[in-house]
């Protein structure tokens, strides 16, 4: 799919999601879909996409995948640079803190997502990179010593 197709139908999920408050796009490949916002890391503009997501406790993980191209996703890029992230799950909204599993974490979760979504698989043969599993967690938890930002959209 061309990345034009592929923001048409994320911008199309978003806001059919938003506006039923995750009764319609809230499930997709059997699976439990949730809102993920970032911050653009050159823009500072909010962006949000809609991403399959497994959940550990009061974590979510997500997979940067991008369908298996050679580039991460902005979104990926944007968390990299400014972890601090809102994530929305039906109409529950939260500020949460989002940052790369460890090689450890990634192999722990990586069977459970291809169990999850075995399309997963398919995109890692197609590309060299190795597609990131993402930890979103309750901000606050990262280590560092900025205070989380008050402006993001809740």
């Amino acid at each position: 799919m061309r990345d034009s197709s592929v923001r048409r139908w994320s911008g199309a999920h978003k806001h059919l999601y938003r506006l039923t408050g995750g009764r319609v796009g809230g499930r997709l490949v059997a699976n439990d879909m949730l809102l993920l916002t970032t911050r653009g890391r050159s823009t500072g503009r909010r962006h949000t996409v809609p991403l399959l997501f497994l959940t550990d406790g009061d974590r979510f993980i997500v997979i940067a995948s991008y369908g298996g191209r050679d580039d991460h996703p902005d979104w990926y890029l944007n968390l990299v640079a400014d972890p601090r992230v809102t994530v929305q799950i039906g109409s529950d909204k939260r500020r949460m803190s989002a940052r790369t599993a460890t090689a450890e974490e990634r192999s722990r979760w990586w069977p459970e997502v291809i169990d999850a979504y075995d399309a997963y698989a398919v995109y890692q043969r197609r590309t060299e990179r190795q597609i990131p599993v993402v930890v979103v967690e309750p901000a606050g938890r990262e280590k560092t010593t900025d205070n989380l930002a008050t402006d993001v959209d809740c």
